[in-house]
């Protein structure tokens, strides 16, 4: 029987999650003390009980306590541990349900066979030790075990210290017995109790002390790494006794792990589902099986069965089933698992074909074994291929390694984008490969491509995505309302969710929000309780963070999921569209097939430079000095899109920087650390796809804008005043232009339309007063985000206070020149920090002559 449980739980993916859940997955553990899984099937293996055969070995399982009086398993559902002393001999076993709080009320978590305890876990591990850990539960002493901690047994609960223990304990001449019960009340009584009992044997007893309300197990898995933690605890044991030795274990024998059986080895133990398995008996069923069913005949007997490849879980194994004889048949759906279910399809088909019951149950036990060789093979290929990642051979890390480390990454990256067919879009590639890229972060940026049909958004999404690990990139072309809900719980986390066209998600986009926002989304729904039956109310969660990159030719883009995502405009340019052209008929031709050739290579290249990024922390030494525009409560959600853009281009250089560690509150903490290289070539990105550009105002309003900034630069130089703090009226500004009231109300109201201009006060009997928000260059007309501070002047606050700026010359600055980033730009010395109510008085002083300077202005715009 332990035998039949420990080959089921080797192929249990939901036993083997559990044990990892409880920092147990470790082949070495699992062979040496016969772990098993009890999951329900040992009745379809057993002879049938009205036989002779049969009825003798169910008695005798009885007998023993693994099947209880009614036939069930007395296990059902339990990781199963065996107690088995050096002999071979099995005297106890310990099942834990796996369902936990989804078992129904009044079921016992914890079970043993019915009777007295006996025997001694791990008995071997107590020869020739001085020094004994003694735990509450056998899955606290397993996790001493897998370690390093060898010299490890366990009592069978709280008042579960037997005599055959403390003989074992004896015998081996044990000295000292260091108590690792749980860390409370239960334990705490028990632990004194029991020393008592070891004090009158000449034991000396020590208490390990874990956190309040803790077990080694839980205690193991929070504070890493366990060996040491562990090790600490047991140190720090305190003397459990009635004399004057109050002193803990650490000033006696340094309590360590075993050298002959170190941590190292064990964690290097290879996962237990990549060990190799027992082979699967196959049945001798004749089956002809294709991708929709499954087809067997018995004698004349023809039996189709449909809907297994929905079975993928070993513990259903619902069908479409039919059988036919001659022109007669018989089909349903059901359980095959469940002996009602089977019971019933037995006595309908036996009337319907005029066919004996026996006969058809014969049939059906036949079909069932074959059906579970059959699912068997489709979970593990299922299993296999979604755990599937690529192997990289040395040569190949070592050229992922050369371009990530590379002087020049950014500009390589545009480079082999054009190699790989992708024309144009620079900054849209670029910002593209970068969301990408900030999977690895606690929360990764979004984007939405839009332009109008045939302008090639997906060309954009798909070769972006291309350069991207297959393993971790997710694409559909359109999600139901509640697909998402029922993804599993960790298929998203830290990978990229493409969908191919917005409205294909429109059903789904209140839980893509949600995803995006709160790193994960979860609903309650109504399902069976797997053990009873009874419906129960079941929550389905999906964990993040997750990347999300869509597509749309929708001109008005929903306002929410706007504001969650950067939005990438496709050039529509018809010198773009020419490109293109050109790209199409060049791949026409030999050189086109050569580069078709060589493309493959760079997507593989830059698929193992993606392999290689870890999620490190980020650390922006100069987050206090950034600023941005905070006029509206949307820029709340644009902002930590600008922060996010320079943490995945500090994460993307990673392979350039120091990674630095800092111990706190007993964690070491890595990161690397934001260049200013890294917010420089944040800025211009930040510039093209949230910035505006010039080109949408109106002749006229764009000349007041350009006389409104020589206005402000002027009184700001006048007065040492920075542009944020200087504040201005209509007033000013006509007696500055010369412009008529009209024309100023008319271009000042779009300039604030256009959050140019920023509205400080204003309403009946108060002037109003305006911030001049642009602070780009008028001239070159390119699209330019207000609020952002010029690397520049942070260098330059940096040296007068001592600090040296951190620079890399890297592929930022070669970058930046391609996508035309200036690097030179006027630092202005702005040391006041005064809110200014106007300067109309010196305005107007001068007013004579800037009103003729307004003429000429005016002039100006009229014959242009």
């Amino acid at each position: 029987m332990i035998d039949y449980y420990h080959d089921t739980l080797k192929n249990s993916p939901e036993a083997l999650e559990y044990l990892e859940s409880r920092g147990l997955k470790n082949a070495e553990l699992i062979e040496h003390f016969k772990l098993g899984f009890a999951n329900r099937t040992l009745g379809y293996r057993l002879p049938k009980k009205d036989r002779e055969e049969g009825s003798k070995i169910r008695g005798q399982l009885q007998e023993i306590g693994l099947l209880r009086q009614s036939g069930h398993e007395h296990f059902n559902g339990s990781i199963v541990m065996p107690v088995i002393d050096e002999n071979g001999i099995i005297s106890e076993v310990y099942g834990r349900k796996l369902l936990g709080k989804r078992l129904r009320k009044g079921t016992a978590i914890h079970t043993y066979l019915p009777g007295p305890h006996e025997g001694v876990w791990n008995v071997a591990g107590l020869k020739n030790c001085r020094e004994v850990i003694l735990c509450e539960s056998l899955i606290d002493a397993m996790t001493f075990w897998v370690n390093g901690f060898r010299n490890v047994t366990a009592s069978y609960g709280t008042s579960g210290f037997t005599d055959d223990i403390l003989k074992a304990f004896i015998d081996n001449n044990v000295e000292k017995v260091l108590i690792a019960y749980d860390r409370d009340e239960a334990g705490n009584k028990a632990a004194e109790k029991l020393a008592k009992k070891l004090n009158e044997q000449g034991i000396d007893a020590y208490r390990v002390l874990f956190p309040k309300g803790m077990d080694a197990n839980e205690y193991a898995r929070q504070v890493q790494p366990a060996n040491k933690s562990l090790g600490l605890a047991l140190r720090k044991s305190e003397w459990l006794g009635n004399g004057e030795k109050s002193q803990s274990i650490e000033k006696m024998d340094e309590i360590t792990p075993v050298e002959h059986e170190s941590i190292d080895k064990i964690n290097e133990s290879p996962a237990l589902v990549a060990s190799p398995q027992p082979e699967v008996s196959t049945v001798e069923v004749p089956a002809s099986v294709s991708e929709n069913e499954i087809n067997i005949t018995l004698d004349n007997r023809l039996y189709r069965v449909r809907g297994l490849n929905k079975n993928l879980s070993y513990e259903q194994l619902k069908v479409n089933m039919l059988i036919k004889e001659g022109d007669t048949f018989h089909v349903d759906t059901f359980d095959i698992y469940s002996a009602k279910h089977r019971a019933s399809y037995v006595k309908q088909a036996s009337h319907e074909l005029g066919i004996s019951e026996d006969i058809i149950k014969k049939d059906l036990g036949k079909v069932l074994l074959k059906l579970e060789e059959l699912q068997d093979q489709l979970i593990k290929g299922t299993l296999a291929k979604k755990e599937k990642k690529p192997v990289m051979s040395d040569e190949e890390v070592k050229d992922a390694l050369a371009l990530l480390k590379s002087p020049t990454l950014l500009d390589q990256i545009l480079n082999d984008f054009n190699r790989a067919g992708v024309v144009g879009e620079e900054t849209n590639k670029l910002v593209g490969y970068l969301a990408a890229c900030s999977r690895k972060l606690d929360r990764p940026l979004a984007v939405m491509v839009q332009s109008s049909s045939a302008a090639g958004k997906s060309s954009l999404m798909e070769a972006v995505l291309s350069f991207m690990p297959e393993e971790e990139r997710i694409q559909y072309s359109a999600m139901t309302g509640q697909s998402l809900f029922y993804m599993g719980e960790s298929d998203l986390k830290n990978k990229i969710l493409a969908i191919a066209e917005e409205e294909g998600a429109e059903n789904t986009s209140y839980a893509l929000k949600l995803l995006q926002s709160e790193g994960e989304v979860s609903i309650a729904s109504t399902g069976k309780n797997a053990t009873t039956g009874n419906l129960e109310t079941q929550e389905y969660r999906v964990e993040g963070p997750v990347m999300l990159f869509s597509t749309t030719t929708a001109i008005d883009i929903d306002e929410e999921l706007m504001n969650r995502c950067l939005v990438l405009s496709v050039d529509e340019s018809r010198e773009q569209t020419k490109a293109i052209h050109a790209a199409q008929r060049k791949r026409r031709t030999l050189e086109g097939l050569k580069a078709k050739k060589e493309k493959s290579k760079l997507i593989t290249l830059h698929q193992n430079a993606q392999r290689l990024l870890w999620p490190l922390a980020i650390m922006n030494p100069y987050a206090d000095q950034l600023t941005f525009l905070d006029d509206k409560t949307r820029t709340r959600r644009d902002h930590e899109k600008y922060l996010s853009l320079i943490d995945t281009i500090a994460l993307l250089h990673q392979y350039q920087r120091e990674v630095k560690k800092e111990v706190w509150e007993g964690e070491t903490l890595e990161y690397i650390e934001v260049t200013l290289d890294d917010i420089n070539v944040a800025n211009k990105l930040a510039h093209d796809v949230l910035g505006r550009t010039l080109d949408e105002l109106p002749p006229q309003t764009r000349r007041l804008l350009e006389l409104i900034k020589e206005l402000v630069h002027e009184q700001c130089e006048l007065h040492r005043y920075k542009q944020k703090d200087y504040r201005f009226s209509r007033r000013d500004i006509r007696a500055f232009t010369g412009w008529s009231d009209g024309q100023l109300k008319i271009h000042c109201r779009r300039l604030e339309e256009m959050e140019y201009l920023l509205v400080h006060t204003g309403g009946r009997g108060k002037n109003i007063l305006y911030e001049l928000a642009y602070d780009g260059d008028l001239e070159d007309g390119k699209p330019h985000l207000m609020g952002l501070i010029d690397v520049k002047k942070i260098q330059c606050d940096a040296q007068k206070s001592g600090v040296n700026g951190k620079k890399v010359a890297s592929s930022q600055a070669q970058v930046s020149d391609k996508l035309g980033l200036s690097q030179s730009g006027e630092n202005k010395n702005n040391t006041m920090n005064i809110v200014s109510n106007g300067f109309s008085s010196e305005i107007s002083e001068k007013s004579a002559s800037y009103k003729n300077k307004g003429s000429s202005h005016r002039t100006g715009v009229s014959h242009a």
